[in-house]
């Protein structure tokens, strides 16, 4: 009788122990960070400003910040991006991956046609040549694809509205074909109907294209309707992830249930919305147990000299919460 042997798919990103010092602080930015991002899926990555979100999208592109000492691997398609030369990285951020940024005005150059912009990101740093013909005949493609027309390639940016330039900055990003697709909180500034509009776009071309995405948010609402699994950090660790269903239906961290308990709903009681007391721990401060500890209802003695290590759910492996009393949140919401 023959074995077949089949191998898993590389994830389009995958985030092992990623450790980030800067200097000056007591402790890292980022503490041994794991995350994946499968093909074609949506992942959320979501927590309070500050928490280390952007800092992890920008690692898959190996932009750090000056003096940053980098421990762990960021693989890219099997490669480690924190260890590619030059020309490797060039190749890596014209061809397999891009990232929206949260302010699309600030990312195009003002004197700069829109077109412009589109094709010189393919013809002047694709590593295959590309002619400004087929460049063109691509970003008519794709601005098509993202409900705009050929006549958006004529205009300047401060001809057109917000929600367009963001539809043109996805347009750019898909121009060279990603197999990872980072969004930097690209709805913040934008309308509620707008940004309905552009997460249904993104949600469109992940199924069209095939496309990894990773969402950074703030906004718990956004990360349960666009995502497939959610991860939630906290003073630069991973305080839970899993399944996004699962995740707001049942949170095994503190933090999560208290994130979800202060988040506005329409049909919550009259009265003052709830809050997390406190502030996030300070960078300058060394931590020696469970960062969330000073600001958590069900702390103990334990929670201020000992860290978390994830624990799983009993009857689903893949939600994980780094938590000395997840037990206690199970099947009950927590009170804060």
């Amino acid at each position: 009788m023959n074995t077949v042997h089949t191998t898993a798919p590389t994830p389009a990103l995958d985030i092992q122990r990623l450790r980030i010092t800067l200097p000056g602080t007591a402790r890292p930015v980022l503490d041994g960070i794991d995350l994946h991002v499968d093909a074609g899926e949506t992942v959320a990555l979501v927590g309070e400003s500050g928490s280390g979100k952007t800092l992890t999208s920008r690692s898959a592109l190996k932009l750090l910040p000056p003096g940053a000492d980098v421990q762990g691997a960021v693989l890219v398609g099997g490669q480690n991006v924190l260890t590619m030369n030059p020309d490797q990285l060039r190749a890596l951020r014209t061809g397999q991956v891009a990232m929206i940024f949260q302010d699309p005005r600030a990312a195009l150059n003002p004197l700069r046609r829109i077109g412009d912009f589109l094709t010189e990101s393919v013809t002047l740093t694709r590593v295959m040549p590309t002619t400004r013909a087929d460049a063109t005949a691509r970003a008519v493609e794709l601005l098509q694809a993202v409900g705009l027309d050929s006549s958006a390639l004529r205009k300047y940016p401060s001809q057109v509205s917000g929600g367009m330039l963001q539809r043109v900055m996805i347009a750019a990003a898909l121009m060279g074909d990603p197999a990872l697709l980072l969004a930097d909180e690209p709805t913040t500034a934008l309308d509620v109907t707008t940004q309905a509009e552009v997460i249904a776009l993104l949600a469109e071309l992940r199924e069209r294209f095939g496309t990894g995405l990773l969402f950074v948010t703030h906004d718990l609402d956004l990360a349960a309707a666009i995502s497939d699994r959610v991860y939630v950090m906290y003073a630069g660790r991973i305080a839970e992830s899993g399944p996004a269903e699962a995740l707001f239906a049942h949170p095994r961290h503190p933090y999560t249930a208290a994130l979800l308990a202060s988040t506005p709903r329409l049909e919550a009681p009259v009265g003052r919305l709830a809050a997390i007391d406190g502030q996030p721990p300070d960078l300058r401060q060394e931590l020696h147990g469970c960062p969330f500890a000073a600001r958590c209802p069900l702390a103990t003695e334990i929670c201020d000299r000992q860290a978390p290590e994830p624990v799983r759910a009993p009857d689903l492996p893949d939600h994980q919460a780094a938590c000395h009393h997840t037990d206690r949140l199970e099947g009950s919401p927590v009170d804060v």
